[in-house]
Formats: C-alpha cells, structure tokens, sequence
C-alpha cells in the first residue's frame, strides 16, 4: 500500500539528506530529510512503512523526540509540493494512521517509565519484520479509509497495527495478555491523534473534505474533558482519607472475594470463591457476553462502593481508554429519566456528556459504575422504581450490544435486600455475583496493612483481641469479616473504647449494635474533641448525638441518603427536650453553629446544596432506629425522655404518622430497632422496656387505620398534614396523602409483626403480644374481618403493583392467617415460612417464589394457585385443595412437606421437588407430575389416574425409592416409560417392560 509516497521516500528524500545544506527546500522538506536521517541511522534506510520505527529500540520512539503527527503531515505536503500529485483518501490515511499509531504508542511509553526500562533496549527480531513487510503489501481501499477515519479501533488498520506491535511487544519481554492490553490501548488512543493528524495536514488533504480547525478543536475538548474527569474524579478516588484518619482507602483496601447467583436470586452451589475484580475483567474480554449487566450485590458494609472506587481507578490506569471509567453514585440521581440515556446524561457532570452524540461515538466506550442501586431517591424505589430503573439497564446493556455506535458495559451494585418482591421481574441479561465475607487470608492482608499504618505493637494487641476466647464466635466469624465493621472494630480498639468483656452474651445483631453505638460514642467524645481541641461535656455529647439521631432520621425520611440541613434544624427547633438542652448548653440552634455539630466524620456535605449526607449508609440506618426506639418509649413510658409527651393517643397518632410516613421501613432499621428495644442493656429490672404495652398501644393505631380514620379527619387529615410537611422539607417530594397513609399503616404492621415474633419466642409474652392481621377468629370460630388484609394488599397497590410485598412481605414470618380471606392475592416473593395458613382460601392467588417453608397450609383452600418456584420444604398442606388446571407448582420445593389428603387433581407440578414428601391419600388425578422428583416420596392410598409422569424421578440415592402401596392407584398413568428410575418393584406390577 501507499508504494507511489514510500518510493518516492526512497528516492528523493534519499538525495535530501545527502543535500540536507541545500537551499530552497522548505520547512515540510527538512522535516523529510531529518526522518531519512533517521532511518539511514537505525539501518531503516530501505522502508516502505512509518510503522517500521518500530525495528528501531523502542527507547528511541520516545528519545527522538520526533512529533509524528507533524512529521506524516508535512511529508504529505512535500510529496505534493514535488510532485505536484494528489495522493488518494487511502494513501493519505495509511500513512496518517501510522503517525498517529505510533503518537498513541509514545504516549503510554513515555507515561509509564517502567514498561519503558523494560522492554526500551531489546532489538527487532525478524517476526516483526515479516509482519511489517506483509503490512506494506497490504491492500487498502478508499472504502477501508473512510471507516478507518470514522473510528480506528475496529478498523483494518487497527488490527494489521495491532499483529506488529503486539509481536514486537512480546519479543521485547511482555507476555502475550501485557501485550495484548497494550496494543488495544495504543489503538484505542490513535483516534485522537488521526483527527489531529488530517486536521493539521492543511493544503495537503484538503482535496479530501478534512475536517476544519473548529471540528478538530471540539474533538480534542472532549478528550480534554474525559482527562480532566479522569484525573479529578477517578483518580481522586482511592486516595481519599477513611473518616477521619491520615491514612487513604488505598491504604487499606484488599481485594474482594464473591460467589455467583442464579437468576432466581439463589447462590449457586458448589461453586469457588473467585477475586471479584478479576471477574469483572473477564467479562469485559468476553466477547459473548457484552451484553450481560455486571450485577454485585452484597449486605450493608461489604465493601461495595470502595471495590467501585479502586476498579474504577485500575481501568483507568489499565484499560483506557479501550474503557473510560465513569462512576455514578445512584444517591445524587434527584428524578429518573424516562430512559437510561437520559438518565445517564443528567448523572454525568462532565463536558464529554453534553452532546447528544455522546453515547454513540464509536471512538469512545464507557464503562459505567452505577453505586448503590438501594441507594436510589425514593421517587426511584416507589411505584415499582427499582424495578423499572433495572429494566432501563438491562435494556441499555443489549442496546449497546446490538449497536456498533455504542459498545459500553455496565456494572451496579447494592443491597441484595432491596431486591425482594421484584427477583422476577429483573431483566434475564445480568451476570449476579454476591460479595462474601473476609477469609483468613484478606484478613491477614488487612491486618498486615493496618500494621503498616498504626505499627506492629496496636496490630497485635487487636489481633489477640480477635482471638480471646471471650470473643464471641459472630464476632470472630463474621463481624471482624467485613470491611466496615472490622476498621471500626480495629480503630476503637486502637483508641481503647472496647473491650472484649463488652461483647458477652450479645448476638449477631446486638454485637453490631454495640459497635455502631461504641462508634457514635467515640467519634462525639475521642474524634470531635480532637478537632475542637477541647474536652466535650456529658451533656454537649448528649446534645450531640441526640442531633445525630434526628439527621439519621431526616435522612433515612428523605430517601436514604443526604438531608437538608434546614429540615434537621426545623425539627430540632419543634422538639422541646432538645431546645432546653441545647439552651443549657449554650448551643444556638443557628446555620453555622448547626453544620459545625453536624461535621462528624459520619457527615459530610451532600451532593445537593445546603444538605448532608452520611459517610456510610448504615450510620444513618442505625441512628434512624435509634431515633424510633426514643420514641416508642415514649409511647409506653410517658415523659421518660423529657419529650413533653402527651398521654392522649391524637399525640401519638401524629407522632406514628411523622415518623413512619415516608416510604417502607427496611430490614436493617428493623433488625436495628429490635435489637435496641431487646439488648441486654436495657432489661434491667427497673427499666424493662414495656414490650406489651407497645404492641396493644401499636395494635389499637392499627385497626384504627384499617377502618380509615385518620385519612378521613376533617379538617385536615394526618396524612395530609405530613404531605404538606414533607413538601414544605423536601422540595422534590412527590408522595400524595394516599401512599403515606399506606405506609404509616404498613410500617405500623411491620412492628406489630415483629413484636408478635419477639413474643413468640419469649415464654413471658407469649400469650400477650399475638397478632392477628385479619383479627383473631370469635367462638364460632369466625374472623373479625377474614378479608382485611385482602383489601389492604389492593390499597397498597397505589405505592406500586407488588407494594404490599415490596414493604411487608419479607416480615410475614411465622404470621397468623388462618381462615384470612386472600382469595387472588399478590403475595410473589413474601415470606410466609412458618406461617399458620389454615383453611384460608388462596384460589387464583399469586404465590410465585413464595417461601412457605414449614408454613401450615392444612385444609386451605388452593385451587387455581400459582407457586411456581416456591418453597413448600416440610410445609403442612394435608387435606389442601390444590386442585384445577390453573394451579401450577413448576419447579416448587415440596421436600419432607405432608400432603395427605390433598387434592391436587389437573394441576401442573412439572419439574417441581418432591423428595420424601408424604402424598399419602392424596388426590392426584390428571395431575401433570413430568419432570418431578418423587424420590422417597409417600404415594400410598394416593390416586394417581391419569397423572403424567414422564421424566420424573422415582428414586435417589438419599430419600431411595418411592412409595405405595396396594391402594395407590394407577390407572391410566402416563409417561411410566420415560419417567426415570423406576423401581423394580413398581415395573412388574404394572408390567412395564
């Protein structure tokens, strides 16, 4: 290719340097001669191709100095200036791209010093030189140039540049990955410099309609843009300080390990932990799955946005710009687009996102961390938001795999918890992975850079901390495992605020809270006094926290994650206990004396303007419940707290619904309010928190609202008048008096819920905290309302389609619905396990991925029910009507459940579990059993006429056989020929051969 330009460098830019002296050559031809000189020097003197620098010593790309890009223009003038010639759009464009090749390619040499020590001083071998011959005679259309122009990295070009350089690469050192990164790195970055190259070449292409100045200009601004990004916002990232400290998370940080997810939400079994990062860079090398969402989920304190924090960086030191790193906390997203480009658009505060085209340059291919899909406004978690938003992901993941123009990949993270009540409805195209807890080994690795931050004396004395025989096992195990929990564990250990006789006798939940309230302790007195340089009062602390615990709830009320500092000033001001503290204190409630108490290393300033944000999600979540706690006892002891409370239940009402009516209550709130309201610490004799009082004081609000009394006051209603306060607050709220009410009402249940369960398992509450959501059934055994909690599921349904399950669904444990009427519901997904479900009537109800594990469903009413995917595991269905062709059962886990006497007659079990289940004299007409595991399962008495059973599985090696007996009945059974291990026993009675 390009022989007329390369002959004619062989010939008269040979005469040129032999008569470099002479006159009248102009400026493009000295440059010409000092190229010739060049080559004549590194014996390059006969080359047909730019490209053949590379035989030199790659030190010398980069010693020379020469500007490549200058050199392939000025060679194009002077080729025309002498010969008076046109060169094609191919033959200007071949030798272009090789200038601007080879800038790229100077460019990361002269970046990284080490890879140029490295491999700088190793001579050419002769595959390289093969290879640039074979590029030379390399046949290039004008077709071939114009895609090369419109973008370089997928060109014909791009890969022939490739083969030469990954070849020289890996013969001057690197491995064959090194040096294929490498090699799509330098095409990646030639666009850049190609644009450049055609834009400067003036006169000489301008035959060819090259781009003008001002198109170049706007170009190089958006790679300007994309650098500055880069280094302000990624390259910041790991080198910020963790809370407080002098040391950064780059400091600290140790690889994460996980496990991956089926689409059902389940771990996948028998499967390796793998390094999640690794993960991730396999996925984006893998060619077959560009387009698949990289989907990280895990609990609270994981490591989720740190590990989004240093991959980010180590694509951008590593793989751009084949991917451009752009990191989106989900939190600062204020309203979802109407879709994803939109959304994208609006998230990204950068000048390279302000043109429309931004997403369809084939030249530029984002990855984009999306942090904290939880974390989402509550405009984006309402009304089915989760849900819809994931859809725009998944949707924008196959677009980019279907469109050349685009290309980009996708990763999020967050809660796996926020996911319960939608894991159907999630897009098919995301590749799940969970984060597991620390092994032994990034334990070690921790701790080894925790010693080279606070010295090997403070690393051992923790380590022995962690290894006291008095350290409870969930602390050993677990808490000490997980990124957050560990550092606060380590620093307050360092400062000397715990101690290992504090964890006795504590639980899970209950050891964590111990940290979390030794953390908020130590930052008010150790942290805060350090930077006022003075000692804090009791009081000023208590001052203090009390602050902290309202901003947890005005942030947990204002969507999980930043607040207005003027909403917290408002409510402190309406509280009478905290004015009088603060005035003994001398503490003015002002702007600035405010936002200097509320500047703990837990707070910082917001993405919005004039709010605040915590550090770490689950400091707002714990101080939140322990706002709620405050007031529960309030609720139960009047005036303990100082909080001018008001005996009369309107005082309550309104307090129920100030608290609680702003969206669901999650199960981290929960787990944390619960387990403050039961520690140790607070079951003294004196000061035993007034559990029963509670339930019956919560169980009389909620059957108030049942009955719509406090949406129907006159003149204004209590869920108005949290609205007009929420608006007043929250500017972007967009909750109506309807969804309020609905959730103050299912919030309120939740609590009911789960002192019920507290209840449950405390022999002096047992009798005296029992709710019955449908009310408790009269002598004649009939319910208060049995379809109460029917229409409750319908009014829901104006906070989403699934809202009821979506809020309440996961704290339905152990629940009493015996005789409710929950005829049609939509309970996808709830967790019903151990439930009392007797005689209650769920025809035509939705039970989809239901967990009814242990759940007592004898004599209930089940026709036409669909529990596809549900887990029935040792549930009690005896004398259960599951009877009719719309029932369906597909693929259900029926291990160990009792079937006796059920009717299951037309229904379709297909592939559903039912290992050792008993079906004694159970109704099993028509059923369609095809692909079913009845291993060990009890058949006897059971009529089975009709039944297919083809593909099923009869035997197995744990549960063993089947069984029957004579009065199980088979006529007509089909499939017994292809149904699989079928007893012998069973093949000669009914002769099948």
């Amino acid at each position: 290719m390009a022989n007329r330009i390369w002959k004619f460098l062989n010939t008269d830019i040979k005469e040129l340097c032999s008569a470099e002296a002479a006159e009248g050559i102009g400026e493009a031809g000295k440059t010409a001669a000092e190229l010739a000189k060049m080559f004549k020097e590194q014996g390059l003197d006969n080359s047909n191709l730019l490209l053949e620098v590379l035989n030199s010593p790659l030190a010398q790309v980069v010693g020379t100095g020469l500007p490549f890009v200058g050199i392939a223009a000025k060679m194009l003038a002077f080729f025309i200036e002498k010969t008076q010639q046109q060169p094609t759009l191919a033959e200007c464009i071949f030798l272009v791209s090789q200038a601007a090749y080879l800038e790229s390619f100077k460019d990361f040499l002269e970046q990284d010093a080490n890879l140029l020590n490295r491999i700088g001083q190793t001579p050419v071998s002769d595959g390289v030189k093969q290879l640039l011959k074979k590029l030379a005679d390399l046949e290039f259309s004008d077709k071939a140039a114009k895609d090369t122009v419109i973008c370089f990295r997928d060109s014909m070009l791009a890969t022939e540049f490739n083969l030469v350089l990954s070849e020289r690469l890996q013969q001057a050192g690197l491995n064959a990955d090194e040096a294929q990164i490498l090699t799509k790195r330098v095409a990646a970055n030639t666009h850049r410099y190609l644009i450049e190259a055609w834009a400067v070449s003036g006169d000489a292409m301008k035959h060819l309609g090259q781009p003008s100045i001002s198109e170049w200009r706007e170009e190089q601004e958006k790679y300007h843009s994309i650098d500055t990004y880069l280094q302000e916002q990624i390259a910041s990232l790991p080198l910020e300080p963790v809370f407080a400290e002098n040391f950064s998370f780059k400091d600290i940080y140790v690889p994460l390990k996980a496990k991956p997810i089926d689409k059902k939400g389940n771990r996948v079994k028998n499967t390796e932990h793998f390094d999640l990062a690794t993960w991730a860079k396999k996925l984006l090398e893998d060619g077959k799955k560009e387009n698949k969402v990289m989907f990280v989920e895990a609990g609270p304190g994981r490591g989720k946005s740190v590990f989004c924090r240093m991959f980010a960086d180590w694509v951008r030191q590593h793989l751009h710009p084949v991917w451009t790193p752009v990191l989106i906390r989900l939190r600062d997203i204020p309203i979802l687009q109407k879709s994803f480009r939109e959304t994208l658009k609006e998230a990204v505060n950068a000048g390279f996102a302000s043109d429309d085209g931004w997403l369809t340059d084939r030249n530029t291919r984002y990855l984009f961390f999306l942090d904290g899909f939880d974390e989402l406004l509550m405009e984006g978690r309402s009304s089915g938001g989760l849900e819809q938003f994931l859809k725009q992901v998944g949707q924008f993941q196959r677009d980019c795999d279907q469109n050349s123009e685009m290309g980009h990949r996708v990763l999020i993270t967050g809660r796996t918890l926020a996911l319960q009540g939608i894991e159907r409805q999630m897009p098919d195209n995301l590749e799940r992975v969970e984060i597991q807890i620390m092994d032994d080994g990034l334990q070690e690795q921790w701790l080894s850079k925790w010693e080279a931050q606070q010295g090997a004396e403070k690393t051992s004395a923790f380590q022995n901390f962690l290894q006291d025989k008095c350290c409870p096992e969930n602390v050993k195990s677990e808490l000490s495992r997980e990124p957050l929990l560990l550092y606060l564990l380590a620093a307050m250990h360092r400062d000397k605020i715990l101690k290992v006789e504090d964890f006795q006798g504590t639980n899970s939940t209950q050891a964590k809270i111990l940290i979390y309230n030794q953390a908020v302790n130590w930052v008010l007195t150790e942290q805060r006094s350090k930077l006022l340089n003075r000692n804090l009062t009791e009081l000023e602390t208590e001052d203090l926290r009390r602050i902290l615990t309202e901003a947890g709830l005005c942030v947990v009320q204002s969507g999980g994650e930043c607040a207005p500092v003027a909403m917290i000033e408002k409510r402190l001001r309406e509280d009478n206990s905290v004015k009088a503290l603060l005035e003994k204190a001398q503490i003015p409630i002002g702007d600035n004396p405010l936002r200097n108490a509320l500047a703990v290393f837990y707070l910082q300033q917001g993405s919005k303007e004039g709010s605040v944000e915590f550090v770490h999600k689950s400091f707002g979540e714990f101080l939140c419940a322990e706002r709620l706690k405050e007031s529960l006892e309030d609720w139960t002891e009047p005036g303990k707290k100082g909080r001018g409370f008001n005996t009369q239940d309107s005082q309550m009402d309104w307090e129920i619904y100030d608290l609680l009516g702003y969206g669901p209550l999650t199960e981290e709130i929960v787990e944390y309010l619960m387990g403050l309201l039961t520690s140790p610490a607070d079951l003294g004799e004196e000061n035993q928190f007034r559990f029963v009082e509670l339930f019956q004081r919560l169980e009389n609000f909620y059957l108030r609202w049942c009955e719509g009394e406090f949406i129907d006051m006159l003149p204004e209603s209590l869920p108005q008048k949290k609205m007009r306060l929420l608006r007043d607050q929250l500017k972007t709220q967009d909750l109506g008096q309807r969804q309020i009410d609905i959730y103050v009402g299912l919030n309120v249940m939740i609590l009911l819920l789960e002192l019920h369960r507290y209840g449950q398992e405390t022999p002096e509450f047992k009798d005296k905290m029992v709710f019955y959501p449908c009310g408790k059934a009269n002598a004649e055994g009939e319910l208060d309302d049995a379809s109460r909690l029917l229409r409750l599921i319908g009014y829901s349904c104006c906070v989403g389609n699934s809202g009821f399950v979506e809020t309440v669904g996961r704290f339905l444990i152990g629940t009493h619905l015996s005789d409710a009427n929950l005829w049609g519901a939509n309970l996808s997904g709830a967790n019903l396990s151990g439930a009392d479900l007797t005689d209650a009537s769920l025809g035509d109800a939705n039970l989809t991925d239901v967990n009814l594990r242990g759940a007592n469903l004898s004599d209930a009413y089940l026709c036409d029910v669909c529990l596809i995917n549900a887990n029935l595991s040792g549930a009690d269905l005896s004398g259960a009507n599951l009877s009719g062709s719309g029932t369906y059962l597909l693929g259900a886990d029926l291990t160990n459940a009792n079937l006796l006497g059920a009717d299951l007659s037309d229904a379709d079990i297909t592939d559903a579990n039912l290992l050792g289940a008993d079906l004694s004299d159970a109704n099993l007409t028509d059923v369609n059993l095809s692909g079913a595991n009845l291993s060990g399962a009890n058949l006897s008495g059971a009529n089975l006429s009709g039944a297919n059973l083809s593909d099923a599985n009869l035997r197995e090696r744990i549960f063993g056989d089947v069984k029957w007996d004579e009065n199980t009945k088979w006529e007509n059974v089909r499939g017994l020929k292809e149904a699989v291990n079928v007893p012998e026993a069973l093949r000669r009675q009914l002769g099948i051969g």
